[in-house]
């Protein structure tokens, strides 16, 4: 019997708070997200934060959110608020977005 590969995706939404815009922190989560299996995007708020959003296997999610915070970012972050969040099917790859 085949078992369905999305019972177990998760997805969840990350708000980054601190000196997180013009540090070239979207490009340097793009790359950390090269060695997950996870779709998604990050993207710059309004308010200076970041937002990312991540789908897929819940240990590839936890991953890649901790290899976040052992990275360089790491000096960059004041906070981060990690809200789970909807599947989204239309999501291929991981991408920036403005």
């Amino acid at each position: 019997m085949d078992h369905c590969h999305c019972l177990t995706m998760k997805a969840c939404q990350v708000i980054y708070t601190g000196t997180v815009q013009g540090v070239g922190f979207r490009y340097s989560v793009q790359q950390i997200t090269a060695g997950y299996d996870v779709q998604g995007y990050v993207k710059n708020l309004p308010d200076r934060t970041v937002e990312l959003f991540l789908q897929g296997e819940e240990d590839e999610i936890q991953g890649m959110l901790e290899a976040i915070l052992k990275s360089h970012l790491k000096g960059f972050i004041k906070k981060s608020e990690v809200m789970s969040a909807e599947l989204d099917t239309t999501l291929t790859g991981f991408k920036i977005r403005q």
